[in-house]
């Protein structure tokens, strides 16, 4: 093994646990297997795939802001089909309303009774498309389901089959039509990415593909299982972190929430978001342990929507200058 693949010296405390790692190796040759699969869809931009599968399988939501036509909605659709996952989409408009998102109860004449029909989120991956096109009371109806994967109309529960995982993609707020996410909607989400232009030789490549009689979405074929793919979130957490990495962690956070710069506090579920997605990288590279390699890569992503700056596009930038000022564990 080169020095530039070898995996990082395992952290202090840290102690191998041989039936975690062989599931860990098979985790991996499924989340190669995953990643190949949606490179026959998605071209050029396996490193996008490789952090949305980070965040599902942190249990965490992903939204996408991107202008239009840049692949979200496909990449949502190839990797649910690649994992064998239930799949709806949403499109979000200033008329829907929040029992069209979580479902209502309807009157059956026959019964005499009135019946729960669930909405579209009920399902495995859900697509909330153009979600800051729907009016904030509407996008609201998200708020429950995404913290507690429930849902709660006229006092009963309704509980949500694992995994439930909400991909939402966002117009820039520069649009016509689109109204600001408020910031307990935007905490909900573990990371907030952009998948960006294809470079020239992608592009070229995906007009190949997308000529033909047949879309690729259509020769996508299930590569794991709904189980399989529980197994890696169940996993994820029993990946070993170090004190000194919580720490490491922590000590960012603080750095964060004290800098005069940014002028919304971070929570903590931000820190155990970003712990977590740590985490589930760590997993999907093959290693039961977390670094601060681990934390730095996942932290823009994580935090980056969640501070507030007078140049909003700053975020993450804010993040990685913070990242470069905390004295990295041993």
């Amino acid at each position: 093994m080169s020095e530039a693949s070898r995996p990082p010296a395992p952290p202090k405390g840290y102690a191998p646990r041989d039936e975690l790692s062989r599931t860990i190796a098979t985790v991996r040759g499924q989340f190669d297997a995953v990643m190949d699969s949606v490179r026959h869809v998605i071209v050029g931009k396996d490193d996008v795939i490789a952090r949305v599968l980070v965040a599902m399988t942190a249990r965490g939501h992903v939204l996408l802001k991107d202008v239009p036509g840049v692949g979200k909605t496909m990449l949502a659709r190839s990797i649910a089909a690649s994992i064998d996952c239930a799949f709806k989409r949403i499109q979000f408009t200033p008329d829907l309303l929040p029992m069209d998102v979580s479902g209502s109860n309807v009157f059956d004449m026959r019964r005499k009774a009135f019946e729960f029909q669930p909405g579209p989120v009920f399902t495995n991956i859900l697509l909330a498309d153009e979600i800051n096109r729907a009016t904030p009371k509407t996008q609201s109806a998200l708020l429950e389901v995404m913290e507690e994967r429930q849902v709660t109309v006229e006092g009963e529960t309704h509980t949500l089959e694992a995994p439930f995982q909400v991909l939402a993609t966002m117009n820039p707020l520069d649009h016509e039509g689109t109204y600001p996410l408020p910031a307990a909607q935007l905490d909900r989400f573990m990371m907030m990415l952009s998948m960006g232009y294809p470079s020239e030789m992608a592009e070229v490549q995906m007009l190949s593909m997308h000529l033909a009689p047949e879309a690729p979405i259509t020769e996508v074929r299930a590569v794991i299982s709904r189980d399989d793919f529980v197994r890696w979130q169940s996993t994820a957490p029993l990946v070993y972190v170090s004190e000194e990495l919580k720490r490491y962690a922590v000590a960012v956070i603080h750095a964060m929430r004290g800098d005069p710069r940014n002028l919304q506090s971070l929570s903590p579920r931000a820190t155990i978001q970003m712990m977590r997605a740590a985490q589930a990288r760590a997993m999907l590279r093959g290693r039961d342990y977390a670094t601060a390699e681990d934390v730095q890569r996942v932290a823009p992503d994580v935090l980056g929507h969640r501070v507030l700056l007078a140049d909003a596009r700053a975020g993450r930038e804010f993040v990685a200058d913070t990242l470069g000022r905390i004295a990295v564990p041993a």
